[in-house]
């Protein structure tokens, strides 16, 4: 997958998440939960949906580097490539 498909499949899956969220102006460089609001049980769906959707399995101390959207295409690219 290409990094705009991969952003697009975040997007998605946090649409489904905090669907009452808009998601369609999200900054790439501010803390995902800030902008949305989430908190640490949305934060796992989140998790959860990844592997789900796309068989990427993100281990507990990979958490932090799903901190933005920058972070989380610098993360998952090479996993979903």
């Amino acid at each position: 997958m290409t990094r705009q498909e991969i952003r697009q499949a975040i997007i998605d899956i946090l649409a489904d998440i905090a669907p009452d969220e808009d998601t369609a102006n999200l900054k790439d460089d501010v803390s995902l939960r800030d902008q949305l609001g989430l908190d640490s049980m949305d934060f796992l769906d989140i998790v959860m949906e990844l592997r789900k959707r796309y068989n990427v399995e993100v281990p507990s101390s990979d958490y932090p580097q799903l901190a933005t959207m920058t972070s989380c295409l610098d993360y998952l690219s090479p996993k979903m490539a």
